[in-house]
């Protein structure tokens, strides 16, 4: 039930108004609105660098019952602009909970509304398309809804927008941090593993976990790394990160690099979601805007090479045209709500890429298997050579 006199407002660029209950930090934002279905993480959804430049709306009710902790996150800072949610989040029930969700909120400089009606909201989204907004939270429940409604009419939208830059490491690390295991928790890999160099267009660290938890020794370079700086690390396989904004926009810089390793090198490459479409844009295919886009924890997507069907944690508004994928490039992954393409790889080559996250976190880990399968064509190639 929206309170006697609200403290939150979301705006539309359409001059819709959705009024609710202010949480987290006071002030105003702009953003692209999307929807995510996930039942559990919202903490890692909203430290996803993928959502960049976005406002959540989060369809499950339940959200902040958990708490947040610090294991949880998935890079240092929230990176999503805001969120929507239909109850206030309750006390923290949880033995892991170190912080209310309100108070991690506040502490991270991110706003956010509840008591809205998201089944409504997620409707227009679908129905309309990812919309522009501005959330403000303002405590005196005082709102100046024209110039709401006209930032958020001027917010510049994601297309041809570059945000790999702004959420990309500034300087190359190592990684050796493997998957949460009971009772250890995170535990560093101490075997030798497999030479991987990744490509951070906004990586989630649990990407980075399962690449160690599969034998790879990681070091991670920013997004704009040259193939010179790839290749200064001798590596044994390319790994290409998710990340936020236009594919199109980031792959300015991105592709050259790609296609030149391609044309130069035979070691295997690997791309989850933004890194997917990088992929696919240096061999040649297109990228396009979807509608309201793939956003949660339970996207059912087949396999078309063994026909089985897996249930995929998903976070993306572009998608790789499948029908201009060149000769050479098979398309093996598909939606199996709209069909759109979740997979690619070359015929002849270890080269291979997925729309979805295989690592979950949150979502069923089902697609674990892909990391597997790219740590085997490294050491087959070691052994071949």
């Amino acid at each position: 039930m929206t309170p006697a006199k609200p403290t939150a407002c979301l705006a539309l660029a359409d001059g819709t108004l959705f009024y609710g209950k202010g949480f987290g930090a006071v002030g105003e934002c702009t953003a692209e609105l999307c929807f995510n279905t996930a039942m559990t993480g919202y903490q890692e959804i909203m430290t996803d660098p993928s959502y960049a430049g976005q406002v959540v709306t989060f369809t499950f009710p339940h959200i902040g019952n958990v708490g947040v902790n610090p294991e949880d996150d998935e890079a240092n800072e929230p990176f999503a602009a805001g969120m929507v949610v239909k109850w206030d989040p309750t006390v923290p029930s949880n033995w892991r909970a170190a912080e209310p969700l309100t108070d991690w909120l506040a502490r991270r400089g991110r706003i956010a509304i509840g008591a809205v009606d998201t089944r409504r909201l997620t409707r227009a989204i679908r129905q309309q398309g990812a919309p522009h907004v501005a959330l403000a939270h303002a405590p005196d429940g005082n709102f100046d809804i024209e110039r709401l409604v006209a930032a958020a009419r001027a917010f510049s939208g994601l297309e041809g927008l570059d945000l790999a830059k702004d959420v990309t490491c500034a300087q190359s690390y190592r990684w050796n941090e493997m998957r949460w295991a009971w009772p250890e928790g995170y535990v560093a890999r101490s075997e030798p593993g497999r030479r991987v160099v990744a490509i951070d267009y906004g990586a989630k660290r649990n990407i980075l976990r399962c690449l160690a938890s599969a034998g790879c020794d990681v070091t991670v370079l920013p997004a704009t790394a040259t193939a010179e700086d790839v290749m200064a690390h001798d590596p044994e396989g390319l790994f290409l990160s998710n990340g936020p904004g236009d594919p199109a926009a980031t792959g300015e810089y991105a592709v050259p690099m790609i296609r030149e390793l391609l044309d130069t090198t035979n070691i295997p490459v690997f791309g989850i979601c933004l890194g997917h479409q990088m992929l696919a844009l240096a061999l040649g295919a297109r990228t396009i805007k979807m509608n309201h886009g793939h956003h949660g924890a339970n996207h059912p997507v087949k396999d078309l090479e063994t026909g089985k069907v897996e249930i995929t944690s998903m976070n993306h508004g572009f998608t790789v045209d499948s029908q201009t994928l060149p000769e050479g490039v098979k398309e093996t992954h598909v939606s199996l709500f709209d069909g759109s393409n979740c997979g690619i790889r070359m015929v002849d080559r270890p080269v291979y890429s997925v729309q979805y996250h295989p690592e979950a976190s949150p979502g069923p880990q089902d697609s674990y298997y892909l990391f597997e399968r790219f740590t085997a064509a490294m050491e087959k190639r070691a052994v071949e050579a």
